[in-house]
């Protein structure tokens, strides 16, 4: 399946909350807040788990081996930490660093972050 293109649509009901899925599939509840359905960072997750959950129910039906019982747990931290890192970065290049504005206007500064 890698490489394969897929579709989905995605449609406001109210408030935070939308709906949406693959084409000629059940839709599915996505709330912004959380409040009445899973959120978008919660289905990233569930995504994460159900692939990988995925990989294994297969590799061992390849095994011979009979699962009864498969469940997995994910926990996830926002990383809040790199989006502030990266606007302290942008506000120096491009506001504060007298250094950055005396250079060429066609430099071009790339960066990256890395949190330890």
């Amino acid at each position: 399946m890698a490489g394969s293109v897929r579709d989905v649509t995605m449609r406001w009901r109210e408030k935070l909350l939308f709906e949406g899925g693959a084409p000629g599939r059940p839709a599915i509840l996505v709330d912004g807040d959380g409040a009445a359905a899973t959120s978008p960072v919660e289905l990233l997750l569930l995504a994460a788990a159900t692939c990988s959950a995925s990989d294994v129910v297969v590799i061992l039906q390849k095994q011979r081996v009979a699962l009864r019982s498969l469940e997995v747990a994910v926990r996830g931290t926002r990383r809040e930490t790199e989006v502030k890192a990266r606007r302290a970065i942008d506000l120096s290049l491009e506001k504060y660093c007298s250094v950055v504005a005396s250079l060429a206007p066609d430099t071009r500064i790339t960066y990256d972050v890395a949190l330890r």
